[in-house]
């Protein structure tokens, strides 16, 4: 047997007096995926423990099996991994946005979704003018960057920019959790304040401006840790080869410590207009060389974190007609048998614009699993599955059957 994940992250909301109370995920035309669950096994499945943030690498670490409490240090750590960066000990990693703030808010968390090239032009420069023997700018993709401290201290409050549209920004800077932290968090602030001096004099920023986009005039650091202690699912589960595929650095360096190949597919951006075949195309490829593939879609998260119910409700039609039709079609001609999984790491509603850590609907298909009642894929059809709620742990032992 075979496997194969499909994610679709942030893809589960909440319902609400607005669009008849259907969620994007209830109103989406979802032929394909409906036909999953029909065929196969519905649950809910708890991918937040209590004690940490629902963001995305807490959620796709339990989804991938792990013990997030014991092994989680953060995202930057993660994406380090999956931009070559290698941590030594004592180096503090931390996820570095470019951010846009108009005023004294936080506009968006994405310095409206700026192109990787003039990103990247703009942390060089930042590495350029506050780079030193301690501090260090990563470029990544997009707004998500890298920031590394040697002999920076972890004990520090940060919250995550897409949780905070339009606040004040004086009122979310990072700050010291206790005494250790507070020469890194000046630090810190020190980077931010520098950086949106600097950022708002780049030519980038100044043509962006002139062309009526957002300006990416601050960073902002966040999730700091270390280099985690993190098994691989070979050794975890006994999978012998695995392959992630993932426009996101994030889901990419999970892979990477999870022992898994990252397959990159030209055309991949995390947003609505995504090389959805291109990457469905990859996920067939990579089925026929390894056991395992971690197929991860970021297109609805970012329409929640933008608001626009629409368009996540399309983010997910694209899910089911451009990916998931041509993987169920390629699948039936394989020789060896694929266990199909589909879920999203953690709802992100459309209305909130921020995760939340409610349980999220999966569905898990292979050939000869003893269907359930429920007839099409969706938050409240699966708390009718024969799975029920899972706890994190709990989804690869069923998806894999140990």
């Amino acid at each position: 047997m075979k496997y194969i994940i499909i994610l679709g992250d942030g893809m589960s909301d909440q319902t609400e007096i607005e669009h008849g109370g259907l969620t994007p995920l209830m109103a989406a035309q979802i032929p394909n995926i409906d036909k999953l669950a029909k065929m196969g096994r519905s649950g809910l499945l708890k991918t937040i423990p209590e004690r940490l943030h629902p963001g995305s690498e807490v959620a796709n670490l339990a989804v991938l099996g792990y013990d997030v409490e014991a092994v989680f240090e953060g995202r930057g750590v993660i994406e380090a991994a999956s931009i070559g960066v290698q941590l030594e000990p004592g180096d503090l990693a931390m996820r570095c946005n470019l951010i846009c703030v108009n005023g004294e808010k936080i506009k968006n968390h994405s310095a409206g979704h700026i192109p990787t090239l003039e990103a990247i032009e703009l942390i060089k420069y930042l590495n350029e003018e506050l780079g030193s023997d301690v501090v260090k700018f990563y470029p990544g993709v997009s707004y998500r960057h890298l920031l590394v401290i040697k002999g920076g201290n972890k004990s520090l409050n940060c919250i995550p920019p897409h949780d905070v549209p339009g606040t004040s920004i004086v009122d979310v800077l990072p700050s010291a959790s206790n005494e250790s932290g507070e020469e890194t968090a000046k630090l810190i602030l020190d980077l931010i304040h520098k950086s949106q001096k600097l950022l708002k004099c780049h030519p980038v920023n100044l043509k962006r401006k002139l062309d009526g986009k957002d300006m990416a005039n601050s960073i902002w650091p966040w999730s700091p840790g270390y280099k985690p202690a993190m098994k691989t699912l070979k050794e975890m589960f006994g999978i012998k080869s695995g392959a992630v595929i993932s426009a996101v650095d994030l889901i990419q360096g999970i892979g990477v410590y999870a022992g898994l190949d990252v397959i990159k597919v030209e055309g991949a951006t995390g947003l609505y207009d995504t090389n959805y075949e291109g990457k469905a195309k990859a996920a067939i490829d990579a089925l026929k060389t390894h056991d395992f593939v971690y197929l991860h879609i970021e297109a609805s998260d970012e329409a929640g974190h933008e608001g626009d119910y629409d368009l996540k409700l399309k983010t997910i039609e694209y899910l089911d007609s451009r990916i998931v039709k041509y993987l169920v079609d390629e699948i039936a001609k394989m020789d060896e048998p694929v266990s199909i999984a589909v879920l999203p790491d953690h709802p992100t509603p459309w209305k909130l614009k921020t995760h939340t850590r409610d349980a999220v609907p999966f569905l898990i298909w292979y050939p000869g699993i003893q269907p359930d009642d429920v007839c099409c894929y969706d938050e409240i059809s699966a708390r009718k599955g024969n799975y029920g709620v899972l706890e994190s742990h709990q989804f690869m032992q069923e998806l894999l059957r140990k």
